[in-house]
């Protein structure tokens, strides 16, 4: 019964979204600044030859990108923007050669009480990027550790540059992956690996990344924005309705039970 219920759910989430997407193909162009949008916390842009692919870049590069409230506040603004501008068909999201993100604000998430991170649910907003309609691609350079490696895993096709490394090290200071972590890299690399990265906080290389299964290619550091550009203008280059649709079903096979997954990850993560 409970299985029938939750694909019934999933069956009508994705039935909204595919009216979202219908919606959206059918709004009037409405632009994102090119001057950096006017953010604290990131750089937005638009990029390919006919300005089709949004760029967001996170750019606190005296805290490796730490993934502070404000900055996810930001990227689901931009995101948000992106997705009612008829121009753009795609979203890449990149950091810093030396970092996408080095994980959460360890410095901000400190102060929060046991109560208020138990009782509600902090990190919801994060779950903006898994939500985009519109295609997403990680352009990731350097590391991307704990909640970097989650955000990348939010979107829809990770790119990696050469000497980038992923990894989930939240054992190391006492908790465990709170933005989904355990169960998209689950479904990414499977249990054995999962369980390796999860339970010794050790890194991967690109390479093991790719070989994995986690990103979908690699390529020289200085050469990964322009290849995620390309790609994000491919994918631009099709039908937004057809492209969403596609998106959706991928996504189908994919989520079908992740959301309940990470709501029960989510609940141990806000025990420790």
């Amino acid at each position: 019964m409970a299985t029938a219920i939750r694909r019934t759910t999933s069956i009508l989430t994705a039935a909204r979204r595919l009216q979202v997407i219908g919606r959206l193909a059918a709004q009037p162009t409405r632009g994102v600044a090119t001057d950096g949008g006017g953010y604290q916390h990131i750089l937005v842009d638009h990029r390919g030859e006919a300005g089709n692919v949004g760029l967001i870049t996170l750019n606190r590069p005296k805290a490796l990108n730490a993934l502070c409230n404000d900055l996810m506040l930001e990227v689901g603004d931009a995101l948000d923007k992106f997705e009612v501008d008829k121009a753009v068909g795609a979203v890449v999201l990149t950091g810093s050669e030396r970092a996408f993100a080095a994980g959460a604000d360890i410095k901000e998430m400190q102060f929060n009480e046991f109560g208020k991170c138990f009782g509600g649910n902090f990190l919801a907003h994060w779950d903006r990027l898994s939500r985009n309609v519109k295609p997403t691609i990680a352009a990731v350079n350097g590391f991307a550790l704990g909640g970097g490696c989650e955000v990348a895993m939010m979107c829809d096709i990770i790119l990696a540059g050469e000497k980038a490394k992923f990894g989930q090290p939240e054992i190391a200071i006492g908790t465990i992956p709170g933005a989904g972590g355990t169960q998209r890299l689950t479904h990414a690399i499977g249990k054995s690996r999962s369980m390796q990265m999860c339970l010794t906080g050790e890194m991967i290389t690109a390479q093991q990344a790719s070989e994995w299964g986690l990103v979908s290619s690699v390529h020289p550091p200085a050469e990964l924005l322009d290849a995620a550009i390309k790609l994000g203008e491919k994918i631009a280059s099709h039908s937004k309705l057809i492209v969403g649709i596609a998106k959706e079903s991928v996504n189908n096979a994919f989520q079908t039970f992740l959301v309940f997954e990470i709501k029960f990850q989510n609940k141990l993560f806000r025990v420790t």
